[in-house]
């Protein structure tokens, strides 16, 4: 490499910053972005002129808030769902001085690995849209159901700890998160462009499919209008709740059949995705239904509401769309924050339940609290035994169990965690790696569901309240209707009673 093609400078921390001048990736619509010599490091320059007000809220991005978010507990774990930025630099080239910022490059799970998309990011796009899965993707690079359900968890929990920071990202969408639906992880990119409090925002509406409804009723506002809505917390959880529900769903919760304006392709655009957008499953108004006949073909089934519905997605995340796109579709401040999306997913991977149909594209559906579950997806109904484990908890140490309305379903060789047996340990970013350790785990042996306790020093079979049972480590406890399993002796271990659906 010809050191001539290497450009050398000093960050404004003092870091020695490197980058091949030849080697420009022009694609960005806001930065010209080059690689570090190594391939570790890329250094963006903003094509347009970047005032006081940018420099100090980038300074504040790259030192105080990063400081903020991953020098604490769960940093470590926290920093990988982001690219976020290290440096500031500037460049004096050609006559014209350029401001930049150094990002790690991202993780090689985010490109395509094989295929004719080789060496692509995972632009979170692909995995969204259906027409795109269905027509473009091939069938080893989609994923399982599961692990989109993975993803947004990843999603939630990043946006979930930028906001309680008081940092909004000022285009949230499927351009701006990566995706590898192999894993089920998420990486959140462009951070350059957060929202900073007490700073003006970047001059940025958002990606289309994304913006919400109150800043396109405004966008025509001058800037100092103090009407004009502008990217916010607020506008960040409705850009979430449209990730989310795209990622599961595969298609556009708010573009459907429905045409504002016939004569002006502009303002339909406007008002559809505006003042008068529907929630194109709501349960009343139906006129923005998405007409079958006019859908393409790749876009089915996942385009027809009627057979796939977001109610598939269990009761948990159910609730929260319902908030989204009808009761904080027009108000902002009925919307579910990133926190309740997380949660809410993490109650959902413990609904699910595999396909029994090899053949099934999608592997895994929510078990729907009938008798008869069936996958959604590719109707296979469930035969068998199917055990439901229904969580328990106290309240306060001195008073009675009640249900704490969650519960997991049981397949073969799944896991049980601490998380599950302990209502004071959350899995989140901030779990430690003792607590991420399967304590048991489920087998349908000789015909019979078992429980086998791989790390529970305190497990105990309650069935019987005058003979309580110590269920020693490496011993099994059997999961038939009714049992009643204690997972401790401390006032936040959980009870949970065995429930079979027989089918």
């Amino acid at each position: 490499m010809s050191k001539s093609n290497i450009v050398s400078l000093t960050a404004l921390d003092g870091t020695k910053i490197q980058f091949e001048e030849a080697k420009c990736n022009e694609k960005g619509a806001m930065k010209a972005v080059y690689f570090s010599p190594d391939k570790s490091y890329v250094v963006g320059f903003f094509r347009k002129e970047q005032d006081r007000n940018s420099r100090e809220r980038l300074e504040k991005i790259i030192d105080t808030y990063a400081k903020q978010l991953f020098e604490k507990d769960g940093g470590e774990n926290l920093k990988k769902l982001f690219c976020w930025p290290t440096h500031i630099v500037e460049w004096d080239h050609n006559g014209i001085h350029k401001l930049g910022v150094v990002a790690p490059t991202y993780r090689s799970n985010f490109f395509f690995s094989g295929g004719k998309y080789k060496g692509l990011e995972k632009e979170g796009k692909w995995f969204a849209s259906s027409k795109l899965r269905n027509k473009m993707l091939e069938d080893d690079q989609k994923g399982t159901w599961l692990s989109y359900l993975q993803i947004c968890i990843k999603i939630a929990r990043a946006v979930k700890r930028m906001h309680a920071a008081g940092l909004a990202h000022s285009d949230l969408s499927y351009k701006n998160v990566l995706v590898d639906p192999l894993k089920g992880d998420a990486c959140i990119i462009d951070i350059d462009g957060l929202v900073v409090p007490g700073k003006f925002p970047p001059d940025v509406v958002g990606t289309p499919d994304f913006i919400a409804p109150e800043v396109l009723e405004t966008v025509s506002l001058p800037k100092e209008d103090p009407k004009k809505k502008v990217p916010s917390i607020l506008t960040d959880r409705h850009a979430l709740a449209v990730l989310i529900y795209m990622y599961l769903l595969y298609r556009h919760p708010l573009r459907g059949g429905m045409v504002c304006d016939p004569d002006d392709s502009a303002k339909d655009e406007e008002l559809s995705m505006g003042s008068q957008a529907l929630f194109i499953e709501h349960p009343v108004d139906k006129r923005n239904r998405p007409k079958i006949q006019n859908l393409d073909k790749f876009e089915l089934p996942q385009g027809d509401v009627t057979k796939l519905p977001y109610t598939l997605c269990g009761p948990f995340l159910s609730v929260l769309f319902e908030k989204a796109f009808i009761d904080g579709l027009h108000d902002p401040s009925k919307r579910p924050s990133a926190d309740d999306w997380e949660k809410a997913l993490i109650k959902t991977v413990d609904l699910i339940q595999p396909c029994q149909n090899p053949q099934c594209r999608e592997k895994y559906f929510v078990f729907d609290n009938t008798k008869k579950p069936k996958c959604p997806f590719c109707g296979t109904p469930y035969k068998g035994e199917l055990p439901i484990l229904n969580f328990y908890y106290r309240p306060r140490p001195t008073e009675s169990f009640r249900y704490e309305n969650y519960r997991l379903m049981v397949f073969s060789k799944q896991s049980l965690y601490k998380w599950h047996i302990d209502k004071n340990i959350h899995p989140n970013e901030k779990l430690s790696d003792a607590d991420k350790k399967p304590v048991g785990d489920f087998h349908l042996h000789n015909g019979k569901w078992i429980l086998i306790n791989r790390a529970m020093e305190e497990l105990y079979d309650v069935s019987d309240a005058n003979n309580h049972k110590k269920i020693a480590i490496g011993t099994s406890v059997p999961l038939t209707e009714g049992r009643k399993i204690l997972f401790g002796k401390d006032p936040s271990s959980r009870l949970c009673v065995v429930q079979i659906v027989s089918n």
